[in-house]
């Protein structure tokens, strides 16, 4: 087996992982089908419009773990086989860290396009930031501080996301990765950027919704 045939088997797997659409699953336990409600986003944020802070978080967790198991299992899995199980060598700065890069974007890929759901999911932030972190923590924290920045004062999630998203190349280009594990980070960030482009025109057009929780009725 090759470093080439790991990663694609581990691409494959955590695309089909990374599919469960968690916000559904858990937005259907309390009766609500998220994608008839809100913005018909299976993500954490419509789960918190439409569900409430709870489910919200647990959609949260449950979609940064998946993001995170995933990478880390290709990194031991490239680690024992091809790199006499040394770990600091499944760093995207080195020579094999492209492998893991490819995996990210299948994390993040597999969140956006779903095979559960028609190829249909989420937007592919919070699995993107487990995934980061799993690949390499300040390429999860660097991403998320530019999220904060912007969707805190602001209040719009969507603005957070896509600059955090822009952001990703650039923090990869800065800590010094390999150019091969550069380019799948540049290409994850122009499609969760795409599949913001309804929010993109409604930012534009002032119509943005801002973030909020569900609030019970009684």
């Amino acid at each position: 087996m090759s470093p080439l045939i790991l990663t694609l088997a581990c691409m494959a797997v955590s695309f089909w992982i990374c599919g469960i659409p968690f916000g559904l699953i858990i937005a259907r336990a309390h009766g609500i089908d998220v994608r008839k409600e809100g913005s018909g986003n299976i993500g954490m944020t419509n789960v918190a419009r439409t569900v409430g802070g709870g489910a919200a978080a647990a959609t949260l967790l449950l979609d940064l773990f998946k993001g995170t198991v995933c990478v880390l299992l290709s990194r031991f899995l490239l680690a024992r086989f091809f790199l006499g199980g040394d770990w600091s060598l499944t760093v995207p700065q080195e020579a094999l860290g492209w492998s893991p890069a490819w995996v990210y974007a299948a994390c993040v890929f597999g969140h956006i396009f779903s095979p559960y759901l028609g190829f249909h999911g989420g937007k592919g932030i919070s699995v993107g930031l487990g995934a980061g972190l799993g690949l390499s923590w300040p390429i999860g924290l660097g991403p998320l501080a530019v999220f904060l920045a912007a969707a805190i004062p602001s209040g719009y999630v969507s603005l957070g996301s896509i600059l955090a998203a822009a952001s990703v190349p650039v923090w990869a280009f800065a800590l010094g990765f390999n150019h091969l594990a550069i380019v799948p980070l540049a290409i994850v960030a122009a499609v969760v950027i795409w599949s913001h482009r309804e929010n993109i025109g409604r930012l534009i057009s002032g119509t943005e919704r801002k973030f909020s929780l569900h609030k019970k009725q009684g």
